[in-house]
């Protein structure tokens, strides 16, 4: 007799959708490191770290979302708030195409994340 394996119940829309903004998020984030450190200067180790904790904090969460977690709610909440800060940190230099389109993908992922940090997983 074969036993069968529980099945996990398919991704919603919206977590689904919050699983592709996070990894845009960190995809940005990851190119947007590289600029930084190519242009070097004082004022951008403010920024790298914020993009470094919304880089690692976006990944985590997709990942912890898409196995289904039981920390994914507070995940999602916690990578909302590290998505803030990088938008911040990134429009601290608004005349940088880079890093508006990187507070932008930063805020979007937030707003998703914050949805999802509210429903049920």
């Amino acid at each position: 007799m074969t036993q069968q394996q529980p099945t996990m119940e398919p991704m919603s829309k919206e977590m689904q959708d919050c699983v592709q903004a996070c990894m845009a998020c960190h995809g940005v984030c990851e190119e947007t490191m590289s600029s930084c450190l190519q242009r070097g200067g004082q004022d951008r180790m403010r920024i790298m770290r914020a993009l470094m904790d919304c880089s690692e904090m976006t990944r985590m969460c997709a990942d912890m979302m898409m196995r289904r977690s039981p920390l994914a709610n507070e995940m999602c909440m916690m990578c909302a708030q590290a998505c803030d800060m990088c938008a911040e940190a990134c429009m601290s230099m608004p005349d940088d195409e880079r890093m508006t389109r990187c507070a932008e993908s930063c805020r979007r992922c937030s707003e998703m994340c914050r949805a999802m940090a509210g429903a049920t997983m």
